[in-house]
């Protein structure tokens, strides 16, 4: 080797661990996107009463959870208060004649059960109940928490290997309410304990769930961010960085099918986890809507990666994003320099002096907007999509203002002017 090549190799030498610390970022971030979404969906809904709250509050209206709680609570009340036993022995002296009184006492006895169902069924569907049904589940996201950490006491627990309801606080509204209807004979009606808990699931697997919960809960909620940090450093220290925006566009996208992959297998695996159980017929709407706020981000980031792949293309070197990005750039700078003899063409200047950075400043922007709240969804990120492209809109145009008119003559014939990414 020559002398007059050792200066080439040591300057190559951190350019060549700079792409490779960009792969290893871009690596590592592949990697986490998925595992940090599912945990920052944990860390939002079952973690926080209010998010928890707001998600699971619209089930009660859900005809499939109403038929539910109604079958086991109407069940469990008709069980130990046997009619037509109770109508024999109050005419037996009455009515001596057998045919006539089983005439008798069959009617009236479908009627007071069809009676208890309907109480049932409209105490369900009322608003005192919708109260009951907040409350409870800000005590079941409460029992969840004592669960995870082994506290079985409380409306949700754990039984051996199955998570179980209790609801006892609405079998004694509704015989208070069917006491005050005159039905007073089921008011000091014993139920047992097994006919006031409806199980949720067998979850054989709840202790080792515990066991991951209390090492992956300190560190779930900062996975998601050191993602986002390990994207960004693997797009500032490549050299070719609309190629790595390229990458990291099509990863995201790829994460977000993933993800929608893991939900469908999950939501197949809870039903068949429910499918023995009186919540089975409404395991698939429980399961909806409890995952909610993670399908929608699902599809936020299935667009996002798929907006990230256009930008790396449109700011790359390849021959059809420099055409598109010289013919719209070019387009607005010569309406721009139009603009130059006003008063536009000094903020046109400066904007042309600071144009790297401040592109930098809009695209944060954008991001802020899309996360503002922790309330992702697609009208926040089209609404952010749009904010951006206009405001970049703005900014070629201004650049073509504060550019020498013989500078933006010759745009059509001269190098691309878009972002250099």
């Amino acid at each position: 080797m020559s002398a007059s090549d050792e200066p080439e190799t040591t300057a190559d030498r951190p350019s060549r661990g700079r792409s490779i610390a960009a792969v290893i970022c871009l690596v590592l971030a592949a990697l986490l996107t998925t595992p940090a979404a599912v945990a920052y969906w944990g860390q939002r809904t079952l973690n926080d009463a209010e998010r928890y709250v707001e998600t699971v509050g619209p089930l009660i209206e859900s005809p499939e959870v109403q038929d539910v709680i109604a079958t086991r609570v109407t069940a469990a009340i008709q069980k130990q208060v046997d009619v037509e036993a109770i109508l024999n022995t109050a005419f037996a002296g009455v009515i001596e004649d057998r045919p006539r009184l089983e005439q008798l006492v069959a009617p009236l006895a479908a009627a007071i059960n069809g009676l208890v169902e309907r109480e049932v069924r409209a105490f369900i569907a009322s608003d005192e109940f919708a109260d009951i049904w907040v409350l409870a589940n800000t005590r079941a996201q409460q029992t969840l928490q004592r669960i995870l950490n082994g506290d079985d006491t409380g409306a949700v627990s754990l039984q051996g290997e199955q998570v179980v309801l209790d609801v006892d606080e609405v079998i004694q509204r509704v015989k208070e309410r069917l006491v005050a209807r005159g039905l007073t004979i089921v008011e000091n009606v014993p139920i047992p304990e097994t006919d006031r808990q409806i199980v949720l699931m067998d979850a054989p697997q709840l202790r080792q769930v515990r066991t991951i919960y209390a090492f992956s809960n300190p560190v779930a909620q900062w996975l998601l961010p050191v993602v986002g940090v390990l994207f960004l450093a693997a797009l500032v220290l490549a050299r070719r960085r609309a190629r790595m925006a390229v990458w990291i566009g099509a990863i995201v996208a790829a994460n977000a099918l993933l993800l929608a992959w893991v939900l469908s297998i999950g939501e197949q695996m809870f039903v068949n986890a429910l499918s023995g159980t009186d919540f089975g017929p409404a395991s698939r709407i429980f399961f909806d809507t409890l995952l909610t706020y993670l399908e929608r981000g699902q599809q936020v980031v299935l667009w996002l990666g798929l907006i990230i792949v256009l930008a790396g293309w449109f700011a790359g070197s390849n021959r059809y994003g420099t055409t598109a990005r010289t013919t719209i750039g070019g387009g607005l700078e010569s309406l721009g320099a139009r603009l130059g003899d006003s008063p536009v063409g000094a903020a046109g200047r400066w904007v042309a002096a600071n144009v790297g950075w401040v592109r930098v400043v809009v695209v944060a922007l954008g991001g802020v907007v899309l996360l503002w709240g922790n309330n992702v969804s697609m009208d926040r990120l089209w609404w952010s999509l749009a904010l951006v492209v206009a405001l970049l809109v703005v900014l070629q145009v201004l650049v073509g203002a504060g550019r020498p008119r013989e500078t933006t003559s010759s745009l059509g014939s001269g190098p691309a002017t878009g972002p250099a990414i």
